[in-house]
């Protein structure tokens, strides 16, 4: 129980460091979409990104799977990409109209999970190379970085609530503000990690 205790507060403190901020990016472009009403089906995204990050992080750390640093640093903001675009092309004005391919939302996630849960392998490994079982320090940091998630969404859907109920914003606006914002700041990423994996440096 230590050991889920102690790796619960680095899987909290790892998510809310704001230099782990293309983490944050993505999951605030997986909730841009959504207003509070569809609290259901952010908490089910999110529940299967994180399902896709613990594959892939207890893969890495059991040396399963081994992918370039590099490369994966460039996928993390190329998902943030194109959850980004999904948004933008597929943004309502009605917040309560029915939520389409949800199916395929849910594949995405994990799948997207998969990708950022190796952004961190390098990370366990280091932290997890005195440990003699990996499964109670895989759960608790796992845990802590749903906690965290939940609340970067409980945060986004407040001020979506402020925007839009209170300061009467309409719904499709926000949805491709914000996700505009973060595409910004992502192709920025993307450009950059990009560069360092083609180019080698």
């Amino acid at each position: 129980m230590e050991d889920f205790k102690l790796f619960f507060e680095q899987g909290w403190t790892h998510i809310s460091d704001i230099t782990a901020y293309d983490h944050i990016l993505f999951i605030t472009a997986l909730t841009a979409i959504y207003s509070l009403r569809r609290w259901g089906v952010i908490v089910w995204l999110v529940t299967a990104f994180t399902v896709g990050h613990s594959l892939a992080l207890a893969a890495s750390v059991l040396q399963w799977i081994t992918i370039p640093t590099a490369l994966v640093e460039f996928l993390i903001p190329v998902t943030i990409l194109l959850t980004c675009g999904l948004n933008i092309a597929t943004a309502q004005n009605d917040e309560d109209a029915p939520v389409k391919n949800l199916s395929l939302k849910y594949g995405a996630a994990v799948f997207f999970g998969l990708i950022h849960g190796l952004g961190f392998s390098n990370y366990l490994k280091f932290i997890l190379s005195e440990q003699d079982s990996l499964f109670m320090p895989l759960l608790g940091f796992n845990v802590g970085l749903e906690f965290g998630q939940l609340l970067i969404v409980a945060v986004v859907l407040f001020l979506n609530f402020i925007f839009v109920r209170n300061l009467k914003t309409a719904f499709r606006d926000w949805t491709l503000i914000v996700s505009a914002a973060v595409a910004g700041i992502a192709l920025v990423l993307s450009i950059e990690t990009g560069y360092a994996f083609f180019v080698g440096e």
